[in-house]
């Protein structure tokens, strides 16, 4: 016992050594081949003094990196995350300063800018010697690890956390806007190695496509998936004329209102409830265990205490600048390929400037890498349940399109997550299942003010006979990464809020991809088809028999509910069926879909579904984006769902939780009776609401405690 000890104390001093050696060494080239930074006196040092001087500064710096940084990295929990991100540098290269101000007789100078640079390029050094050592050495790497779960699971045990047992762990990974077809051509093409290695013949996982509601986004996917239930969610965002308020799904205050009325109608928690983490989410799932989750960051106090993912991640220095490093070159990267794709005329294709190169940044770099980073600390904890969304992919499949080269380029580094994921469940204590899902897909298409030349609303107005611009206004695109930015910025997300009406009778148009929402707030309750015909006679055959729209869901005060389609259609809600009238373009499944969205008290006056093309699988988005979700049509209903050989069929889970036989999964609440099985299987069944004082669903979730 005493000499494993000894043996492992050798070797982390090794380790340290061999560290510091090398950033002495890389401290030595940057004095040689830098203008502005010197290890030398002004009259010149023999070699052995440079080379003293530089072991005193890299052990300076490397001390200060271990002691200092932490410090200041949760001292500065209170600025906005992204913000944080940004000052990176500038904090690497101030205690670079210090380190040299540290080297006896001053020898060490450099000028501020340059000593970014320095601190940033030995930050990466020593990193990567770091890993390269660890790595070889898996025994050490093994303990460490080993030790870490334990000093963990001994602090959750002390507060009453559960134990882990013997049951295996689950990480449910959420490619957010991956359809299925597109993660099967891509793991065929090798651009995802790691999930083609899955579906070999004879590996371990199964892959089956599953059906979304009509509402296909993120929203009412993650909502269901996590808290059972999606009801009255008909969009991402819909106007609710009893409070005068749009509710937008990415907006946090919706988003914690959205929780609060799934848990009251469940009376449960969430999927996360019992040792659950939730990560990168909308929703919390009922998790304790939170960091990057939306409806938390309208929780004064709470909030806080969620982006402490943050401080986990950028804790530590080497990671504080690789990311930085990457989010930079991300930047530079949709800068230079969205220059390509204007010199080369590709269509089609909308606006990437302004902002959006850094919003991309963000969800491609920074929200992945803190994502990644607090999963594997969740694995190495123990957790019993993790739920993580990436949304790398969803953001510029918006921009760029869902089978782009730029797209594919994202699949391809987020399957290198993937990989390290599945390499650390080979160390962690506890053995882990690996679930890869999706929320929806995405449609492709030339965006409806791009075809058309004017937007939904402006055609709304247009049939209403009230004034239109003379140029078509662009419809803001609504993405998830968008608002986190803001929310990462401490901005808040209220551009959504009721738009300014010239008059109270004027209609209120919002769109959620190639799903769109007309609500008049002077009508009370839901408007009929009589009521609009008798105010406005040409709108509804105007929307109809526009040649960009599919059909409209209006309700009827002598037909009840009724579908409209071109050349004057009209269909009971009662007598839809799939592949016949207006939704004969939309596929199996679409009757019921729009049947149930009838249902829900916040239906808008009249539902608009764009146009579909099942040849090319083409939509046209009411939003910019030219990669849409959130209506019918094409693959944005059809996301994925993967899981380990040995777990219940899905379609035998979602029975065994009292669903009716189905030949495929319908809709996101099946979702989540399959995921709550798998995890009962292991585990037993979840901890109800009510045995936790959540009955308001405020409490499902409050942030780390550990």
């Amino acid at each position: 016992m005493g000499d494993g000890r000894w043996r492992t104390a050798g070797s982390a001093l090794m380790r340290v050594i061999v560290v510091w050696a090398v950033s002495t060494l890389t401290m030595l080239v940057l004095a040689g081949i830098l203008p502005d930074f010197q290890l030398q006196s002004n009259d010149g040092d023999s070699i052995t003094k440079t080379a003293f001087t530089a072991a005193w500064g890299a052990g300076a710096f490397g001390l200060l990196s271990a002691l200092v940084w932490p410090v200041l990295v949760r001292a500065l929990l209170i600025v906005p995350a992204l913000v944080l991100g940004m000052l990176v540098f500038f904090l690497n290269g101030s205690l670079l300063l210090i380190a040299l101000r540290l080297i006896p007789d001053g020898r060490g100078a450099a000028d501020p800018q340059m000593a970014v640079v320095v601190a940033a390029v030995m930050s990466a050094v020593a990193s990567a010697t770091s890993t390269a050592l660890a790595v070889r050495d898996d025994n050490a790497y093994r303990r460490r690890l080993s030790r870490l779960a334990d000093r963990r699971r001994r602090r959750r045990s002390g507060r009453g956390g559960a134990a882990d047992g013997g049951s295996p762990g689950t990480v449910f990974i959420q490619l957010d806007g991956v359809g299925h077809d597109v993660l099967a051509q891509a793991a065929a093409d090798g651009l995802m190695p790691t999930v083609a290695h899955w579906l070999a013949d004879g590996a371990g996982h199964r892959l089956t496509p599953w059906r979304t509601d009509w509402s296909s986004q993120t929203g009412a996917s993650q909502l269901g998936i996590l808290h059972g239930t999606n009801f009255d969610v008909p969009a991402f965002r819909w106007y609710e004329k009893e409070t005068g308020d749009v509710m937008v799904s990415s907006r946090p205050a919706s988003a914690l209102e959205m929780q609060r009325r799934a848990v009251a109608r469940t009376h449960d928690g969430g999927l996360l409830t019992l040792d659950g983490a939730g990560r990168g989410n909308l929703f919390s799932g009922g998790a304790d265990q939170l960091a990057l989750v939306l409806s938390m960051a309208a929780r004064r106090g709470k909030g806080r205490r969620s982006r402490a993912g943050y401080f986990a991640y950028f804790a530590d220095p080497a990671n504080a600048v690789r990311t930085a490093l990457s989010f930079v070159a991300e930047v530079g990267r949709e800068i230079g390929q969205s220059t390509r794709a204007r010199i080369r005329k590709e269509t089609p294709r909308i606006k990437r400037g302004g902002l959006y190169p850094f919003i991309r940044a963000f969800a491609t770099v920074v929200e992945r890498d803190v994502v990644v980073a607090a999963v594997m600390g969740d694995m190495f904890a123990g957790r019993t349940a993790v739920y993580a969304d990436l949304v790398a992919y969803d953001e510029v499949a918006h921009h760029s399109g869902p089978r782009s080269r730029d797209a594919e380029k994202v699949l391809a580094r987020l399957d290198r997550s993937l990989a390290l994921i599945v390499k650390v469940a080979e160390h962690t204590p506890r053995t882990y299942r690996i679930v890869l899902l999706s929320d929806h897909g995405q449609s492709p298409g030339e965006t409806f003010a791009g075809v058309y030349g004017l937007t939904l609303k402006d055609l709304v107005r247009a049939g209403s006979g009230l004034p239109v611009p003379r140029r078509a206004q662009r419809t803001r695109s609504g993405s998830e990464a968008r608002d986190a930015v803001r929310i990462a910025l401490h901005r808040p997300v209220d551009g959504d809020r009721q738009e300014n009406l010239a008059n109270p009778s004027d209609p209120v148009v919002l769109a959620s991809g190639n799903l769109g929402l007309i609500s008049f707030p002077d009508i009370a309750g839901r408007a009929s088809m009589e009521q609009l015909d008798h105010r406005h006679p040409a709108l509804l055959s105007t929307l109809a028999n526009h040649p960009g729209i599919g059909f409209l869901l209006v309700r009827s005060e002598t037909h009840g509910s009724v579908v409209l389609g071109h050349g004057g259609t009209r269909i009971p809600v009662a007598e839809l069926r799939d592949g016949h009238g207006p939704l004969a373009p939309f596929g199996a499944g679409a009757a019921a879909a729009v049947r149930r969205t009838d249902t829900f008290p916040h239906v808008a006056d009249v539902m608009v579904n764009s146009m579909h093309d099942p040849e090319t699988g083409t939509v046209h988005a009411f939003e910019e984006q030219i990669g849409s979700h959130g209506g019918l049509g094409g693959e944005q209903s059809r996301p994925f769902l993967l899981w380990p050989r040995g777990m219940t069929d899905p379609l035998d889970a979602a029975a065994a939780e009292g669903e009716e036989p189905s030949a495929e999964l319908v809709g996101a609440e099946s979702v989540h009776r399959v995921l709550r099985r798998w995890l009962n299987d292991v585990s037993g069944p979840q901890v109800p609401v009510g045995q936790r004082d959540r009955a308001d669903g405020a409490d499902a979730g409050t942030g780390p405690r550990g």
